[in-house]
């Protein structure tokens, strides 16, 4: 199988860096798969479920924050606020965190400050359902 070049930057980490033979991203409009030789283009990532496969191993999954993916010349940048594996979720950081998000959506706030709640809690519920789901794979 081909295979391409990969870069999953956290803010805090380099996440990933080698061969990748497939990465599928979340998006605004669901999950978007990259393979090798994939035309050149640049888009958002939304929280949620990144997975790639590294050549001889299996589906590796991360819960990724916002952030956007650069697809160029057979190599594929990730840049992210955050990127976890299921097993270093903390389930009751998330569970806090979303609880939080939830209290300050029910606030009069600003736009600004409601946008950034939305956020927050759509980074914890992902983290929750991946850490979930992987449990669930074991």
């Amino acid at each position: 199988m081909s295979v391409f070049q990969a870069s999953i930057l956290a803010a805090d980490c380099v996440f990933y860096e080698g061969p990748c033979e497939y990465m599928s991203v979340p998006a605004l409009m669901g999950q978007y798969g990259i393979q090798a030789h994939h035309c050149n283009a640049i888009g958002a990532v939304v929280p949620g479920m990144l997975s790639f496969r590294v050549p001889g191993q299996p589906v590796q999954i991360a819960s990724v924050s916002e952030g956007l993916v650069k697809i160029e010349n057979n190599e594929v940048l990730v840049l992210v606020d955050s990127a976890e594996r299921p097993e270093e979720i903390d389930e009751n950081r998330a569970k806090r965190a979303a609880d939080e998000a939830k209290e300050a959506l029910l606030q009069k706030r600003s736009i600004q400050e409601n946008r950034i709640a939305q956020a927050q809690l759509a980074r914890a519920v992902s983290r929750l359902r991946i850490k979930r789901d992987f449990e669930h794979m074991q």
